[in-house]
């Protein structure tokens, strides 16, 4: 089950974890990046990572959630926190493709240079061209016997949607638990704490008969619409049965500019770092633990902006930006026309008038670090950034020059560089980087032959 179902919701199945109720350099928006993309960091690299889009413009907000439940569909079912009452023309349900394309458009990024002959350059401006069913009746009697009250009723695809809203939160606990939503221990309280909100709950389930009729063979992500002034996420009811951190990411499009974090601090992962090439074939690893070490480095938590930028173009692009169909089957209801242009994977996608910009943050977090919901803001602050990481692959011709000797001489220092830049991101250890990258072990290094004996017990009696 999705975490980020573990972070807004409940579930039916106690086996299942619940619904979520996801620095160093930034990229000037004047830099022409290029490069050719090879690799990306998508949300695959992290196990049961959550996914959840978020249009907003003023106090509109449409909110499309992921699901990538694996289980019998009888056994699905989930609880959202709302601010207000779902009519059923809000609710909706879309193509799990929309959320895939977008977190391939905006996945952190491997590209690759190849160093040049140096005794023979090419042209800069050539370079730069070379570079996307129970009884309702009944039901209803017993709600109102608890406090609780379904204000909506209504199925929208292969889902059945209750809108409910309660005065206390034990009668609402108790309606829960008396149609078999087992409810982990302490989910009362924040029950409780969403009423004194004002919150409503947003409700679903499968209706087998539907998705069969349907014949839809997996769960397709649900839509609401709504205004609020609210502006965030319920993660914390998530995290009441949910087994150490939770993996989110949250995609936000708006026509103003970057979204970020108000009750936590939003940090840029750290971007354009010359890493090895060997990388490549590791770009998986080394991308979970620069992730994992930069949130250590945090408190082992925290809400990272992984890419901002205007959603007609992408430099380089590891897919497609999205056409202006997808963007409105999102949510995304104040552009119309025709779909961006069509472009190769690899080199610069020329602006198209969308007027959308779209930022991607990933959220570390349990219920110790994040006491509280993910509250949001949108910010004016249009500045592209991404997640980008740069192999830059050796020259590795014969002719000889001035300019190939100073090459040569530099090369090596440039290594250097890059496997101590690997090492501190990723936690990796030095000796291992080198061997990898051919380079042996620089001298005095603690692994190095004739090195001094650092051994810890040596130091306490240097003199025996």
């Amino acid at each position: 089950m999705n975490p980020l179902f573990s972070s807004l919701s409940i579930l039916r199945a106690s086996t299942l974890p619940l619904l979520c109720g996801a620095l160093l350099l930034a990229a000037s928006s004047a830099d022409a990046f290029c490069g050719f993309y090879v690799a990306k960091a998508d949300t695959k690299l992290f196990n049961q990572a959550s996914k959840v889009v978020l249009v907003r413009d003023g106090d509109r907000t449409v909110l499309t959630m992921a699901n990538d439940y694996q289980g019998e569909p009888n056994e699905f079912a989930i609880v959202v926190p709302v601010p207000v009452v779902l009519e059923e023309g809000q609710v909706h349900v879309a193509s799990p493709s929309l959320i895939d394309h977008l977190d391939a458009y905006t996945a952190p990024r491997l590209v690759e240079y190849r160093d040049d002959d140096p005794c023979s350059p090419k042209d800069f401006r050539e370079m730069l061209m070379s570079a996307t069913s129970a009884s309702k009746v009944a039901r209803t009697r017993a709600a109102d016997a608890l406090g609780v009250t379904i204000e909506e009723s209504f199925t929208v695809g292969e889902y059945d949607i209750l809108i409910l809203s309660a005065k206390e939160s034990d009668g609402l606990a108790t309606w829960l638990r008396q149609n078999e939503y087992r409810l982990p221990e302490g989910a009362e309280s924040i029950l409780a704490s969403y009423l004194k909100q004002g919150m409503k709950f947003f409700v679903a389930k499968v209706n087998l008969e539907e998705q069969g009729r349907l014949g839809y063979a997996n769960l397709r992500p649900l839509q609401m619409a709504f205004e609020s002034k609210r502006f965030g996420l319920p993660i914390r009811l998530g995290t009441l049965n949910a087994q150490g951190d939770q993996d989110l990411f949250v995609y936000t499009l708006t026509r103003t500019g970057r979204v970020e974090a108000t009750n936590y601090r939003t940090q840029r992962i750290p971007s354009n770092m010359d890493i090895p090439p060997y990388v490549e074939a590791r770009f998986a690893d080394f991308y979970r633990d620069m992730f994992a070490t930069k949130a250590k480095q945090a408190g082992g938590h925290g809400v990272f902006l992984e890419y901002a930028w205007d959603m007609g173009w992408c430099d380089p692009c590891a897919a497609d930006p999205l056409s202006a169909a997808e963007l409105r089957e999102l949510g995304v209801f104040w552009i119309d026309g025709p779909p961006a242009r069509a472009t190769p994977q690899s080199g610069i996608v020329a602006p198209q008038p969308q007027n959308v910009f779209v930022t991607r943050l990933h959220v570390r977090y349990d219920a110790e670090s994040f006491p509280e919901d993910l509250q949001l803001q949108t910010t004016g602050d249009r500045e592209n950034f991404q997640g980008r990481y740069v192999m830059r692959h050796p020259w590795e011709g014969s002719a000889t020059c001035e300019a190939a000797d100073r090459y040569r001489r530099e090369l090596g220092e440039r290594q250097e560089r890059e496997a101590r830049t690997l090492a501190e991101l990723t936690g990796w250890t030095l000796a291992d980087i080198r061997e990898s990258m051919n380079l042996g072990i620089a001298p005095g290094e603690p692994d190095a032959p004739g090195a001094p004996d650092d051994s810890w017990w040596r130091r306490l009696w240097p003199n025996g």
